[in-house]
Parts: C-alpha cells; structure tokens; sequence
C-alpha cells in the first residue's frame, strides 16, 4: 500500500513528532511495508475460529485437592516453644488499656525453656 508524504505528516502530527524530510520519506516506505502486513493478516480466514481470551489452553497445573489426615496435636505442637493446654503459648501482645503511658518494650520473646524473658 502506498502512502504519501502527506498521509506520512499527518500520521507524525497526529503522534507529536516532527519529522525531516528524509525521515518522512524513511517512515513512508516502512509504514507502507507495516499496512500491507496488517493486509496479509486481515486476509486470513477466522469465520471458523472461536473466539479466545487466551493463546494457549489453561490447564490445571496443581495437584488433585485430596483430603489427607494432618498433625495430631502433639505433634504440630512439638516444636513449639512453649505450649499450654493443648495450645500454643504465646506472649501477651495485648496490654491494660486502662494504663496509662506507652507498652513497656518487651521484644516478646521466650527462653529455650518456654519461659517468658524478665
């Protein structure tokens, strides 16, 4: 498809670029070369084809969702480091908010023993 110098300004005003008069006539031959692509490709017969959102069929990639037995609870909570009645022990995050004042900083953590740190 042939374009003219015109149609090639009109392009590059329409894009904001200003263009020489050489890189209109450059411009002229490739966009040219670009539409009688986009024409050999608009010739393809697609009446048949379904349309599709993807180029290639998703598949399942994950494993069935079977159910298996977990932990028993002595087991999840062995390597814990403290545990109490069946539940994990943790440090009291929660404070009196009654109190007046900032939380002390205590980083929270427990001893190898499960003991909470002075």
């Amino acid at each position: 498809m042939a374009l003219s110098e015109q149609q090639v300004r009109h392009v590059a005003r329409l894009a904001r670029l200003a263009l020489s008069d050489e890189e209109v006539a450059a411009f002229r031959t490739q966009l040219a070369e670009i539409l009688d692509y986009a024409e050999q490709v608009g010739e393809v017969a697609t009446q048949d084809v379904p349309p599709m959102t993807h180029p290639a069929r998703p598949a399942n990639v994950l494993r069935d969702d079977e159910p298996v037995d977990g932990l028993a609870p002595d087991e999840a909570l062995a390597p814990a480091p403290a545990a109490e009645d069946g539940r994990f022990r943790v440090p009291r995050i929660v404070g009196d908010e009654s109190a007046a004042g900032p939380a002390p900083a205590d980083d929270g953590a427990w001893t190898s023993t499960g003991e909470e740190r002075p």
